[in-house]
């Protein structure tokens, strides 16, 4: 029987043992809190008494800089107006009955002499043992300083003895008198350091502290206050900086003993364990309340997801790491037209996988199970099959299942039936298809527009040369060989013209690349030449043409570009001839432009006119194709010259011709070498 009952009386001696050593770590705590809470009390009293005496000689500071401040003002006061002598000493001695931190007022000369001074009222003159001689030193300090800044100034402080025995410690204060930018003299006022602690610090701070002008080092210039001492100090101190002069401001606050906290430790503590008791108690229903919240928290949120899916008319799909569908939502039971107890539990074949594809389906799951292939992001066609034996396309995305734990324990899918964007798909091929057969035709129409634009000038030439022929040939006598000859030669130049004029349409319309070639500028001016004095002859237009020698040559397809300068000719000529314009001009201009940084050069072709210019609202639309203001115009010649233009790499625009009529400016690629 003691083989049974010593391990009971063990663990009960072991409990008791554990229990008495839990009540003195208890004792050892609270112990432990009441020294931590004397000492925290200690330091807390300290620190607030720190905090007073910094934030009491902060305001003491704030309160001497403000009192230096308006003394200053009255001081500057007391120098305006131009005073008499005696005005002057009445007014310092008003001040000086004012200000009992003053102990003298001087008004001295450009030089420093003396030319007036008052006394405080309050004490002996303080320079009349010793004479004020032995502080002019600090005087110059301070004129000095204020000189130099145009401004007030101090001097450092400087003992002067007493007839008592005693001394006093005084700083100079220094004012420039100014006017029209000349020195007038200075008005020097002396503070005695101990009256300005006494005047400026409250009576009641003085009572309980002391306050003292100090040196840098801490030499103690002035001090002001009860000096009762203690086991204990609190210290603290401003820098007073003024202009010429340093000081530092110090406070010092004494203790007699240590605070007498005990007796209120005790209450404090026990209002402080009940305060935890309660506080415990608080948290303990605080925290099952967090609990029960967290828990509706929680049902709340299953049930917004449980929503959440059902409403879903995405499928989603989840399968263990053996195969198995462990979760479908109602959108993919509506898809495949299985309910979820058919689907749920589901190996290999899934009911909803076609009979014919159910081994690719299979060898891919195991592939995908294994790990060796990661679905991509963008998810993957596949094809399913509806209960009723139907198929239709799904874009599924899969993704790795994460338990809370950080491990993969299955795969999450998103399916998509696709089976209407496939429809969609098809119509939009077909009314692509429709598009491109409608864009051929308007192709067509395209090139037939710029056929018809472009050959009524090379026809328009034949003709009127062809008339010219029957003319000379109908005169009476023999007819001129020579004119005739002329003019069936600028037939077939026309008629060749026409021909070339079908070939390069044609390949712009197909958009082929012509072949390109160097030409002279003079070249393509004089071949378009002729046409253009036909049509100035008969509008009465004259023609300038300006192209200087030693130009390059430039690479174009040269009948386009013939056919822009002959476009633009003629809208120059017709709109002066609409504008009844009593002098027209048309001027062709050619000219080099700076080469750009890469080396590349231009030329630059210019069709100017003197016509009314163009309208604003034409301006918008000039080179929209189909858009004339022409009552039989097609509106393409612009549009067409814009096109070869920007084919060749230039740009063509527009701009007003001062003092009338417009500038139609293109630009072309020059010959890499000059001619």
């Amino acid at each position: 029987m003691t083989s049974h009952f010593v391990p009971g009386i063990s663990a009960i001696r072991l409990s008791t043992l554990r229990r008495w050593s839990l009540w003195v770590l208890l004792g050892v705590l609270v112990v432990a809190l009441l020294v931590t809470l004397v000492y925290l009390a200690a330091r807390y009293e300290a620190s607030v008494a720190q905090g007073n005496v910094e934030r009491d000689v902060a305001d003491a500071l704030s309160d001497i800089r403000s009192a230096l401040t308006r003394n200053v003002q009255e001081l500057q006061a007391l120098q305006s107006g131009q005073p008499t002598r005696e005005q002057w000493r009445s007014e310092a001695d008003r001040l000086l009955r004012g200000h009992r931190e003053w102990v003298r007022i001087e008004w001295r000369g450009p030089k420093l002499e003396l030319l007036n001074g008052a006394d405080t009222p309050y004490r002996t003159p303080v320079f009349g043992r010793f004479g004020r001689e032995n502080s002019l030193p600090e005087v110059q300090q301070a004129c000095a300083a204020a000189t130099r800044i145009s401004s007030h100034a101090y001097a450092r402080s400087h003992f002067v003895p007493q007839a008592d025995g005693f001394g006093l410690e005084l700083m100079e204060l220094c004012l420039p008198h100014v006017e029209a930018g000349r020195l007038i003299g200075f008005v020097v006022a002396t503070y005695s350091l101990v009256d300005l602690l006494a005047t400026q610090i409250g009576p009641q701070m003085g009572k309980s502290q002391e306050i003292s002008f100090t040196e840098a080092d801490g030499t103690r210039l002035a001090m002001h206050g009860l000096a009762r001492r203690g086991r204990r100090v609190f210290s603290a101190q401003q820098i007073l900086d003024l202009p010429g002069n340093t000081m530092v401001l110090r406070m010092d606050s004494w203790r007699r003993s240590e605070p007498d906290l005990f007796p209120n430790v005790l209450t404090a503590l026990v209002t402080v364990m009940s305060i935890a008791l309660v506080t415990v108690l608080f948290m303990l229903g605080h925290d099952t309340r967090r609990r029960l919240r967290v828990e509706q928290d929680l049902a709340d949120a299953l049930a917004f997801r449980k929503a959440m899916e059902d409403s879903l008319v995405t499928g989603l799909r989840a399968r263990d790491l053996q195969g198995r569908t462990t979760y479908v939502n109602p959108a993919f039971c509506q898809m495949v037209g299985f309910s979820p107890e058919e689907i749920m539990g589901k190996g290999v074949p899934a009911p909803y996988w076609p009979p014919e594809r159910a081994e690719e389906y299979r060898k891919r799951q195991e592939v995908r199970l294994a790990g060796r292939n990661i679905p991509p992001r963008e998810g993957y066609e596949s094809m399913f099959m509806r209960k009723d034996g139907t198929r239709f396309p799904v874009l599924v995305i899969e993704a790795p299942l994460i338990n809370a734990q950080g491990l993969q324990t299955g795969w999450m899918s998103a399916v998509l039936d696709i089976s209407e964007q496939r429809r969609v798909e098809e119509l939009s091929r077909a009314s692509q298809e429709r598009l491109q057969a409608t864009a051929r035709l308007a192709t067509v129409g395209e090139m037939a527009s710029l056929l018809s634009h472009e050959l009524n000038q090379p026809l328009a030439a034949i003709a009127s040369y062809a008339n010219g022929s029957m003319n000379l040939l109908q005169q009476d006598g023999a007819p001129a060989t020579d004119m005739l000859q002329v003019a069936m030669a600028r037939i077939a130049e026309q008629a060749d013209r026409a021909g070339r004029v079908i070939k390069s349409v044609h390949d712009f319309v197909r958009r082929r690349v012509q072949a390109r070639e160097a030409v002279a500028p003079r070249a393509l001016v004089d071949a378009v030449l002729p046409l253009v004095n036909l049509q100035a002859h008969k509008l009465g237009v004259r023609v300038d043409i300006h192209v200087p020698d030693g130009l390059p040559r430039v690479l174009c397809d040269r009948t386009m570009v013939e056919q822009v300068l002959l476009n633009l000719a003629r809208n120059a000529m017709q709109a002066m001839d609409e504008a009844r314009v009593p002098d027209p001009e048309l001027v062709l201009q050619v000219r080099a432009t700076p080469a750009t940084e890469a080396g590349k050069r231009w030329l630059e072709f210019s069709v100017a006119d003197c016509g009314p210019g163009i309208a604003e609202e034409v301006k918008k639309q000039l080179f929209t194709p189909f858009f004339t203001t022409k009552a039989e115009g097609m509106g393409l010649g612009l549009s067409l010259c814009r096109t070869v233009v920007e084919q060749h790499g230039g740009y063509l625009l527009f701009e007003p011709n001062h003092p009338q009529g417009t500038i139609f400016r293109f630009t072309l690629p020059a010959e890499a070498t000059p001619a």
